[in-house]
């Protein structure tokens, strides 16, 4: 979606509107125990998945995080498969068995949100890999955040996709916190964006809560992976409204630092922007919002009415055909 149509800023909006609501759903979900496990929202970041994911074709690949449901819904997914799969039943898009922090839909060319910090740019370099060497012209998406930006695993795929002139855009989320360290205390420089010179590699910093910013950075970022030109970097800065986890007191911000954050929030600066130049009209926002709350509510219903997986099914979906009770030899 590279054209600037008014279908497409009615998509974004739609796409954001789309995210917030079910992250908020989500998050009640889970303080009232109906979620099992961490859930990580991206409450904020709205604008991040939905500019990055509005500027890929359908045969691109999206590599994901452990705060990946908006990547998913961003990239096309079905609110009721997710949200089942949260509820960890059967008709979710994992059969209920992934999980927050594992959900993946290969047909949409996503290959998983991962629970391992750092762990997406290396995969994202396989999917790379295999679409130059098939000769397409898919490119990937990885996102990371920028806790995953100290990892070796970080620098050793942003170095060898520059050697080997991978068809990745690395996409930092740069929500100012490792779980709760500030990114002052934890990174020796003060963009992400500047690692990349390290390896010879293109890259640029933008207003991760500002849409239509980040939509052109990967817009022109998708080209340069698209024509062959290898790796580029894009740091997002942006904010998540909750702490690391679902439930997290998140004490260790300072006082009015959410407060100024939230005047920037993507989806109002978004409204009023739609608004403004007269793109959309408040009586047709707020019908979106009616929609997509009613969609939501739906997708719950769908969700909490759905089997659990059978016990018998544990060991379907695995790489081994090993079974209880063989001994290790």
């Amino acid at each position: 979606m590279t054209e600037k149509t008014r279908e497409s800023y009615i998509w974004m909006f739609r796409t954001m509107t789309r995210i917030r609501q079910a992250e908020a759903k989500v998050a009640e979900l889970y303080m009232a125990a109906e979620i099992p496990g961490f859930l990580h929202s991206s409450l904020g970041q709205e604008a991040v998945a939905v500019g990055v994911c509005a500027a890929l074709e359908s045969g691109d690949y999206l590599v994901s995080h452990h705060r990946g449901h908006g990547h998913l819904l961003a990239r096309g997914g079905r609110t009721d498969l997710m949200m089942a799969e949260l509820l960890g039943k059967e008709s979710g898009y994992c059969s209920g068995k992934g999980g927050s922090m594992h959900i993946a839909d290969v047909s949409l060319g996503i290959l998983g949100a991962n629970g391992i910090v750092g762990s997406g740019p290396p995969i994202a370099n396989g999917a790379g890999l295999s679409a130059k060497l098939r000769g397409t012209s898919d490119i990937v998406a990885c996102f990371f955040g920028d806790g995953a930006s100290n990892e070796g695993a970080f620098h050793e795929a942003l170095n060898l996709a520059k050697v080997w002139s991978l068809p990745v855009v690395y996409v930092c989320e740069n929500n100012q916190y490792a779980l709760s360290t500030p990114l002052r205390d934890h990174c020796a420089v003060e963009n992400i964006a500047d690692r990349a010179a390290a390896y010879n590699m293109p890259a640029m910093t933008v207003d991760g809560n500002d849409v239509l910013a980040v939509h052109e950075a990967c817009v022109q970022s998708a080209e340069h992976a698209r024509s062959g030109k290898g790796p580029i970097l894009i740091e997002c800065r942006t904010y998540r409204f909750l702490g690391h986890f679902v439930g997290d007191p998140f004490v260790y911000r300072p006082d009015g630092e959410e407060e100024e954050w939230k005047t920037r929030d993507p989806i109002p600066r978004f409204r009023a922007y739609l608004l403004e130049n007269d793109i959309a009209s408040k009586q047709e926002l707020e019908k979106i919002e009616a929609e997509v709350a009613e969609e939501v509510d739906e997708a719950v219903q769908f969700a909490k009415h759905s089997p659990y997986p059978d016990p018998e099914s544990a060991m379907e979906h695995v790489y081994s055909d090993w079974q209880w009770g063989n001994e290790y030899r």
